[in-house]
């Protein structure tokens, strides 16, 4: 499939060949100004790059006004059946919304939207999933199948189309991760706008960062998506830190750190899992300092651990109660295994990728 058309989400391009970006979806009650404005910011620390609202009634969609003017983030309004709503939320200054076309009114109504949209110069993200599927497209299949799903966003795609539109980014999601996988694979070949990926209802953290990595992962390796939400049932921020693991993991994201850590074996000989666990939960203290992009080995024997510390830009290969430091190749130091983690943190938060020194 060719390079998908670009659609601009405020400064945050969306396909075209721009990287993947990352989303994320408030869970507070938008009317409550300063509860969503907390969480959009803590959204941003986390490096959420676009975050989308719920625009359930009137009293939301009035609030966006007042949201817009605390934040300069791309903003997303997410509305569903009231086409008044839409139209309120494009006037408070939102950067794109989300509607499904079938379920926001006669046609009239969509067109409405459609124009003040041209109008504000603002895309439009037609959103459909498994328990939004049209009658005609249920009874067609017998059931929600991938085929329907695909079936019904370009024809959603086709409404706005119909008014001269196409400032439009497509998703369309089930939380069936095959089902979900397939359905996007159709419409990547049938349509050349941007797609937002994700699988939808993915469950609490545990399961539901299995069932992403395994649906929003399998589309990426295949180059399918040009933004991505990870749907847990939890704080969204953790959305945000586990859609940049699995950039970082896939090889896409080259901004974020990279930790790797062997899976221990009856060679080891120091608490791997907690020397691992200490890093991961401290690297927030390096990316602070504006340190991205490096690679850390965390291994723990003499068999492939110094191979793997070795090609990192930062590992330890640990053996009976010590780990020996690598950088570049080079043996820093050797320490002993309670200030393993300390030392990397450390050590990270010094590490100039460009030139492969500390400062």
């Amino acid at each position: 499939m060719s390079e998908k058309k670009a659609v601009l989400c405020r400064n945050v391009k969306i396909g075209g060949g721009a990287p993947v970006s990352i989303q994320s979806m408030t869970n507070t009650p938008t009317a409550d100004v300063k509860a969503t404005m907390e969480q959009i910011r803590r959204l941003e620390e986390a490096g959420c790059q676009i975050v989308r609202m719920a625009v359930p009634d009137m009293e939301a969609a009035r609030a966006l006004y007042d949201i817009r003017k605390q934040t300069d983030l791309p903003l997303v309004a997410d509305i569903h059946f009231d086409h008044r709503l839409a139209l309120e939320a494009i006037r408070a200054g939102m950067d794109k919304i989300r509607i499904n076309p079938g379920n926001i009114g006669s046609q009239d109504k969509v067109k409405e939207v459609v124009d003040l949209a041209k109008e504000y110069r603002i895309p439009i993200r037609v959103g459909v999933n498994s328990g939004s599927l049209e009658k005609d497209i249920l009874q067609k299949y017998g059931k929600v199948t991938a085929e329907g799903l695909a079936e019904s966003a370009l024809r959603n795609v086709a409404l706005l189309e119909k008014y001269d539109f196409d400032d439009i980014v497509i998703s369309l999601k089930s939380s069936d991760v095959k089902m979900n996988y397939e359905a996007y694979k159709i419409v990547n070949d049938r349509s050349d706008y941007p797609l937002h990926i994700g699988v939808t209802e993915a469950g609490t953290p545990s399961r539901g960062k299995i069932k992403s990595a395994a649906g929003v992962g399998a589309l990426l390796l295949e180059d399918i998506g040009d933004t991505m939400r990870i749907s847990l049932t939890a704080d969204p921020v953790e959305e945000v830190l586990f859609a940049k693991e699995l950039l970082a993991a896939l090889g896409i994201r080259k901004d974020a750190i990279e930790i790797v850590s062997c899976p221990t074996c009856g060679r080891t000989e120091v608490d791997l899992e907690k020397i691992a666990e200490s890093i991961e939960r401290r690297i927030h203290e390096v990316t602070e300092k504006g340190v991205c992009g490096i690679k850390i080995a965390v291994m723990g024997c003499a068999v492939n651990g110094p191979g793997e510390a070795r090609g990192a830009d930062l590992g330890v290969a640990c053996g009976k109660g010590k780990g020996v430091i690598f950088s570049g190749g080079e043996i820093l130091k050797t320490v002993p295994e309670e200030k393993i983690a300390d030392e990397i943190i450390k050590l990270a938060g010094e590490y100039d990728k460009n030139t492969g020194e500390f400062h």
